[in-house]
């Protein structure tokens, strides 16, 4: 493989890692001014905006990869729902706050952990991307747990409320797993940790909590997939048509 056909490989896979967290950021944004309490309402808008500075650094870095006129705002405002390449999880609906807690430990569990390991990356930018970024996940993730333990211990109500929740999303963890081909030259190139290396680590924490929250694992016959590839589902094409209004409707619109 030529130098040109590892950059286009590059590319795809850091706008992949932006467009999970652009994704699942704007997502989360959507409870602002609608949380449950005050002080849960900023915590989840401050995860939101954690999470969408987290993509503007993929964005830049893959607009450098890429050269000409492409920025971090044509990554991110100028491509269509099949150009896309996050995880099923993020564009799940956000549902009660429970299933918002739900949603989002599934995705911290797997994110911390995969930031560790990406510090170790032979790209310097990815590796200093990650750095920078785990720091704010570290607290993503105590945050999620913390609440999914408050519900699933809490009343009978917000135990099932919960459980259902779980049972729900658990069919969308495995993606994280399973890596697509831009994901396999990047790990033989040392870019990429391999996720079968990280899973036994994550597998172990979601365990831990959900018997802590005295949760019970689902038993899956089947996972979604198809996030990677450009195959989502109804909903990204609602979230792509609400966070990209503005500048669809006005061409070229700065700030």
């Amino acid at each position: 493989m030529d130098n040109d056909q590892l950059k286009d490989n590059l590319i795809r896979l850091v706008t992949h890692l932006g467009d999970n967290n652009l994704i699942l950021g704007h997502r989360i944004s959507e409870w602002c001014g609608h949380g449950p309490v005050l002080e849960q309402d900023i915590a989840l808008t401050n995860i939101a905006l954690d999470l969408i500075g987290q993509a503007r650094m993929y964005y830049q870095y893959a607009a450098e990869l890429t050269g000409g006129n492409a920025t971090e705002d044509s990554i991110a405002y100028l491509r269509v729902e099949r150009e896309y390449s996050n995880y099923l999880l993020c564009e799940r609906p956000n549902g009660d706050f429970g299933t918002t807690i739900a949603r989002q430990f599934i995705y911290d569990s797997w994110h911390y952990f995969f930031l560790h390991a990406l510090q170790n990356s032979a790209d310097k930018q990815l590796a200093a991307i990650a750095e920078k970024s785990i720091k704010e996940v570290a607290y993503h993730k105590r945050y999620s747990s913390e609440w999914l333990i408050r519900l699933g211990d809490g009343t009978s109500e917000s135990h099932v409320r919960v459980q259902t929740s779980i049972n729900d999303l658990w069919k969308y963890a495995e993606e994280m797993f399973e890596p697509a081909a831009f994901e396999n030259i990047a790990i033989s190139n040392n870019i990429y940790p391999r996720p079968a290396l990280l899973k036994e680590q994550i597998d172990s924490f979601r365990l831990e909590i959900l018997n802590s929250a005295t949760l019970t694992k689902p038993e899956v016959s089947y996972f979604q997939t198809g996030g990677k590839t450009g195959i989502h589902s109804e909903y990204l094409g609602h979230i792509l048509s609400e966070l990209q209004y503005v500048q669809r409707a006005y061409p070229g619109l700065e700030w």
